[in-house]
């Protein structure tokens, strides 16, 4: 059976605009994961394996680098590091099988959705047990185990306030939104909008960001020998959480999105 080559792959799974899209696109499949996958695709084109499957593949390496980070010390974070890699790499591969087999559905989109909703909550909530030091003699620390939870509940809500927007107006019957629906109607929430933009820093609750927060905390520790930095990055992404959730509600709300 043909084995399709990267150029043959290319136009079809990578149609134009797919790696521009505004929101739709991570800044690590634009430059690097996309490439990788292309030369994934090869070898599983032919295969039976389905889109489906490789989705519920990617929905268990995300919640199982959520797991490992209850491996003490560097270890479970490097684990972790590495499973969410996997989780990204099945997140490109399992549309682009999809649009080569023409087979695309709302089904798989809805999976997708589920798969990230699941995958960058389990690994907040990970994080979160790792800094309550479960195993410790003198007892957990539980209070970090809540702030992590409030992490992933944050990390959650972000995205549910993006995907309620399309519910909304398709229960109102209104297309889906386009992008420059997407700007504030007030000049100074508009200003606000491209500061937080430009800062990014609410990019650190996502999957492959918070993963890297992890790793380098981890690695803070194994030089300190406790668990500082491990909580204190718990604390700084349960707060950013927080804020952006509130941010990303006002934004919403005050832009056409909902018009």
């Amino acid at each position: 059976m043909h084995k399709p080559s990267v150029a043959e792959l290319r136009p079809v799974v990578h149609p134009e605009g797919v790696k521009d899209r505004r929101s739709g696109e991570h800044w690590a499949g634009r430059l690097y994961m996309r490439e990788i996958s292309l030369r994934c695709d090869r070898y599983l084109v032919n295969t039976r394996i389905t889109p489906n499957q490789l989705t519920y593949l990617m929905v268990v390496a995300g919640i199982a680098a959520g797991a490992v980070l209850l491996v003490p010390g560097l270890t479970g974070a490097i684990l972790g590091a590495v499973l969410i890699q996997v989780y990204l790499l099945l997140d490109c591969v399992d549309g682009e099988i999809a649009r080569w087999r023409k087979q695309t559905s709302i089904t798989g989109v809805y999976l997708d959705r589920i798969g990230h909703y699941l995958s960058e909550a389990a690994l907040l909530v990970g994080f979160g047990v790792r800094g309550a030091d479960a195993f410790a003699d003198r007892g957990p620390n539980w209070m970090w185990a809540f702030l992590g939870t409030l992490a992933a509940l944050g990390a959650i809500l972000i995205k549910a306030e993006t995907d309620l927007v399309d519910v909304a107006r398709a229960r109102s019957g209104l297309p889906a939104v386009k992008d420059e629906a997407a700007t504030p109607r007030s000049s100074g929430l508009a200003l606000a909008r491209k500061a937080a933009a430009a800062l990014k820093f609410h990019r650190l609750v996502g999957g492959v960001e918070a993963s890297l927060v992890i790793l380098v905390v981890a690695i803070a520790d194994q030089i300190k020998g406790d668990l500082f930095f491990t909580r204190l990055g718990i604390a700084v992404l349960a707060g950013i959480a927080i804020v952006q959730t509130l941010l990303h509600l006002v934004s919403i709300l005050a832009s056409s999105r909902l018009k």
